[in-house]
């Protein structure tokens, strides 16, 4: 079966495609989306890594589901498409980010390609849902796929920063060799969890210093 997924990616993932899980997996996917309202739009499933290459990866910002809201989610964990009202969560992330690097000008819009192009990975758990209903193509596969994605950045690269929010992503994020890499922890940036220590513990600034301190170029924020 032939996933349309960035050359690099396809590489390095071609073992995942073939096992049963995932033709099961895609097998449903298709179902739904000729059966329901099903969000990113086909096209923009894999966007996340048509938009970072396997080879371009310097940081991995892991969410769990794609927004369910109509013209929400086009591919990327926590992003919105442009002209789509900021939610909740990314408000904070521009939050954080204001308050750890004052100079960031304000984003423009809610889209976050203009990390992805930079090498940040913006990694949902699982790729679709339908539409209005939260999880509800959590445990069909998606998640075993992710967690096979995360492995690979793990084991092929070093000096990758996995920026894990929440007890969800950091529970995935077990499998991440933090000899070798830079693992950042702190509580969700919803509105219910973001006073818990999401805010102050300053990702961004971490990341770059990280980077720079191993040779690579600094993410602009």
């Amino acid at each position: 079966m032939s996933v349309k997924i960035e050359e690099s990616w396809r590489k390095v993932l071609h073992a995942e495609f073939e096992k049963p899980y995932f033709q099961h997996l895609i097998a449903f996917v298709k179902g739904e989306y000729a059966t329901a309202t099903v969000y990113p739009p086909g096209p923009l499933i894999f966007h996340a890594f048509d938009a970072c290459p396997f080879d371009k990866v310097k940081v991995v910002i892991l969410g769990q589901d794609p927004y369910h809201g109509k013209g929400q989610a086009h591919g990327l964990s926590f992003s919105v498409a442009e002209g789509v009202r900021t939610p909740p969560s990314l408000q904070n992330i521009f939050k954080e980010l204001q308050s750890d690097l004052p100079n960031t000008p304000p984003a423009p819009n809610g889209n976050l390609d203009r990390w992805a192009e930079q090498g940040v990975l913006l990694l949902n758990a699982t790729l679709t849902v339908r539409a209005g209903e939260p999880g509800s193509h959590q445990k069909k596969g998606w998640e075993q796929f992710t967690d096979a994605v995360i492995q690979k950045i793990s084991e092929e690269k070093e000096h990758v920063v996995f920026i894990l929010w929440g007890a969800y992503a950091q529970k995935k994020g077990e499998i991440i060799d933090t000899r070798k890499h830079l693992v950042l922890k702190a509580a969700h940036p919803s509105p219910y969890a973001a006073d818990r220590g999401f805010f102050g513990s300053k990702p961004f600034s971490q990341t770059n210093a990280y980077l720079e301190k191993n040779g690579l170029a600094p993410i602009n924020w």
